[in-house]
């Protein structure tokens, strides 16, 4: 369980939930403090540097060792592009940078080829057929051989 604690203003200790009280100046700001000693000292204008026992002497002084909190830092997202199959990487770089005129004049050609293509297809199969319809003789219809010496 996460609680939630404030910050003191001048001894910059952690205030839990139900200690110390809060102070709001003329200009808006909320200040909280951890004790009525830190408020009375913060209201006589005293600097908490001067003061050995808050955490800005001891960072002053080198007592503790200061964390710089960073922001942190995300991972930038590379784009990378792969090939897809029956496809290769420089064809679809090549499409994305074509403009929709040449690729429609790219489409409509293959598109004719492709009828071409298959219009000599159907053309050779139908030749095919014919020359092996010419070839082939009828075969010779089978007749019934009689059997010599049958029954009377």
């Amino acid at each position: 369980m996460v609680i939630k604690t404030d910050q003191c203003e001048f001894s910059e200790m952690k205030i839990y939930p139900g200690r110390g009280s809060r102070f709001a100046s003329r200009d808006g700001k909320v200040h909280y403090f951890i004790t009525s000693k830190t408020r009375s000292l913060y209201h006589q204008k005293i600097k908490p540097v001067k003061l050995t026992w808050t955490q800005a002497s001891r960072r002053f002084n080198k007592k503790t060792k200061v964390v710089d909190i960073q922001k942190k830092r995300t991972k930038k997202t590379t784009r990378v592009q792969k090939a897809v199959v029956g496809m290769s990487l420089e064809d679809i770089k090549r499409k994305r940078n074509e403009d929709h005129k040449a690729r429609d004049t790219t489409l409509e050609s293959t598109k004719k080829e492709l009828k071409e293509r298959n219009l000599k297809k159907m053309q050779a199969k139908k030749t095919d057929k014919s020359k092996q319809t010419k070839n082939v003789a009828p075969a010779p219809k089978a007749t019934k051989v009689q059997k010599k010496g049958g029954k009377k």
